[in-house]
């Protein structure tokens, strides 16, 4: 499966929520999000619409190796 083209900031933010992520923080457009699952872990996204392809695999490889899945499973568990 391919990730969307057209993802916004706010987008990826609801999508990352069902894997415990929620905001923390604000400053200017870029936005912090942690969870506690699976021990701490810290993002900024950008919340550009739409976001740059090459910045959005990298937070989701990211999130990828803190719940130990490998990105193709990120992918069918986020945007299926």
């Amino acid at each position: 499966m391919k990730i969307p083209r057209d993802l916004s900031g706010k987008k990826l933010i609801k999508i990352l929520a069902k894997l415990g992520y929620e905001i923390t923080r604000q400053t200017g457009s870029h936005i912090r999000l942690t969870t506690e699952q699976n021990g701490k872990h810290s993002l900024t996204i950008p919340n550009h619409n739409p976001m740059r392809i090459g910045t959005l695999n990298s937070i989701l490889k990211d999130v990828a190796n803190h719940h130990a899945v490998t990105y193709e499973q990120l992918i069918e568990l986020l945007f299926s």
